[in-house]
């Protein structure tokens, strides 16, 4: 039974798919740079006949978010290697990158180097990348050593050779100048290699040099210098799932909810992330995060670095015990800046994700327009019901997983209020609804939606602000069904076929209804 990609809650992000069987054995892994779309893209009609027997065996999808496509890249193509899911290997979907070599000896050399299996690299020197964009030379090697005269004889010869004569080497194996400008040479190509340096001056450098190819019908060459141009843009875009460094260390993060503790890891080996997994356990008893970290590394190899999103109770025990048991100095740490920091908060990232798991889909497109911490799995709306200057009365629909919760409307006569306000009225409902849930230790919506413009918002807000409360708190108005969101001067514009407008819209009517069923009644007893 083909799954239903409906019910499934996908975001708008870069990161990996990993698609699972109905044992949970892992069948495909691939990456996209927007995985509601790509992940979508495969329940389409029309499909290839391998494609159609991947999806017939689709039971589960997991993702894992990145911070950006070369990330996915990599982790996509360590997962696929530790895995070797089936499906991958048929499709013929993996994709290699490299790594540039800069050697050490007297006149460097730049070379192509891959890691062996255990992530080391082959042949000594300082290495840079991983280049992950185009084919298997992610970067023209020919051309950074025409650029910047570099070397390719294995031994220096005792005179110039073709290469000096074709311009693509200043000879330093025989020329004094060509020695002494050599070192300079090799430091502006590590320069570009680190991305540190601005790339804009050998970018126009290379754009006038395939100006010129094209314009002589060297097409090839012109070709070659565009991709290059390509892959050096891509030099400047940070990644964290693989280092030069080849050194251990694990990043855990963790969320605890409704007394349940939630994890994730990244297992750097040799400078490469090579996996996540996900844990989870009941807050009973003993358990705690400190005896899940004991628990775990008593099976699974202890790094020389533990990063995490929180320090563990007995930091110094868990230390102590660890480097006993590996023979090495181990630390835990909570980083404050850097790789490791980022690395921490897109665990959290994905942790915020997996909490999502089996919730309306709807709901956490909404948590993703409206930027809010959690997903609005209640939200109350409120509405202000007028007929003439002598009726007025406040009505409070409940939406929960974006459905009517009838038995939590509510009705509110006003008191406070004379004539026609409809900010006042707001200000008055809003008040007298959230302080009696405090007063009640009631549970509080994920948000509150107004039903108006701006100086209901506005209304609203102040009034939450007067009784200290920090619920989000958005407006929808009806002429053109435009969002209003705190602190934000234009409205949010939503398509009106997008389900999540619908709820709000839904729970709005809902709103107006009671609060006009509401208004009669008491209309028709006078």
């Amino acid at each position: 039974m083909t799954i239903d990609i409906s019910k499934i809650t996908i975001p708008i992000h870069s990161g990996i798919y990993i698609m699972k069987d109905d044992t949970g054995k892992i069948i495909y892994i691939g990456k996209a740079k927007n995985l509601r779309n790509r992940v979508r893209s495969y329940f389409l009609k029309n499909q290839n006949y391998k494609t159609q027997k991947l999806v017939e065996k689709i039971s589960d999808i997991e993702v894992v978010l990145t911070d950006n496509e070369s990330e996915a890249f990599l982790l996509e193509a360590n997962m696929i290697k530790r895995y070797r899911p089936i499906y991958n290997i048929e499709l013929k979907d993996q994709q290699r990158y490299t790594y540039l070599r800069i050697t050490n000896e007297e006149f460097p050399r730049l070379m192509v180097t891959r890691r062996t299996r255990t992530g080391e690299f082959l042949g000594g020197g300082r290495v840079y990348g991983p280049f992950t964009s185009g084919s298997s030379k992610m970067l023209s090697i020919g051309l950074l050593r025409k650029a910047f005269k570099v070397r390719i004889c294995k031994r220096l010869p005792k005179e110039a050779c073709l290469e000096y004569h074709l311009g693509n080497c200043e000879a330093p194996c025989q020329f004094k100048e060509a020695r002494e400008k050599y070192g300079k040479h090799i430091s502006e190509l590590e320069s570009i290699l680190k991305g540190k340096q601005r790339l804009e001056d050998f970018r126009q450098k290379l754009e006038n040099e395939m100006k010129d190819a094209s314009s002589h019908q060297h097409y090839e060459m012109a070709k070659e210098i565009h991709e290059t141009i390509h892959r050096l843009e891509n030099l400047q875009t940070r990644q964290k799932m693989e280092s030069t460094k080849n050194y251990d260390e694990e990043y855990f993060g963790i969320i605890i909810q409704d007394q349940t503790a939630h994890l994730m890891s990244f297992r750097q080996i040799n400078g490469v992330i090579r996996d996540r997994n996900r844990f989870s356990f009941d807050l009973v008893g003993d358990n705690s995060f400190p005896s899940f970290l004991s628990q775990y590394y008593s099976t699974n190899p202890i790094p020389k670095f533990i990063v995490t999103s929180e320090l563990p109770e007995k930091k110094d025990i868990l230390e102590e015990v660890f480097s006993r048991t590996s023979g090495f100095k181990v630390n835990i740490i909570v980083p404050s800046s850097g790789k490791r920091k980022e690395m921490i908060k897109l665990i959290m990232k994905n942790l915020t994700l997996y909490q999502t798991k089996g919730s309306e889909p709807a709901l956490v497109e909404l948590q993703e327009k409206l930027h809010l911490e959690n997903i609005p799995k209640i939200i109350e709306c409120f509405d202000i019901s007028n007929h003439g200057a002598d009726y007025a009365v406040g009505s409070m629909s409940r939406f929960i997983d974006g459905r009517p919760d009838k038995p939590g409307y509510r009705k509110f006569k006003i008191k406070t209020v004379q004539g026609r306000d409809d900010y006042a009225m707001i200000n008055e409902v809003i008040k007298r609804r959230y302080i009696r849930l405090r007063k009640e230790k009631d549970e509080t919506p994920d948000l509150i939606l107004i039903d108006g413009g701006k100086g209901q918002l506005h209304a609203a807000l102040d009034a939450l602000k007067n009784i200290g409360s920090n619920i989000p708190c958005i407006s929808l108005a009806k002429e053109n069904e435009e969002v209003y969101i705190p602190k934000i001067k234009e409205p949010l514009v939503i398509s009106k076929s997008n389900q999540a407008l619908k709820i709000l819209q839904h729970a709005r009517d809902e709103a107006h209804r009671f609060g006009v069923a509401y208004n009669r009644s008491l209309r028709k007893f006078d």
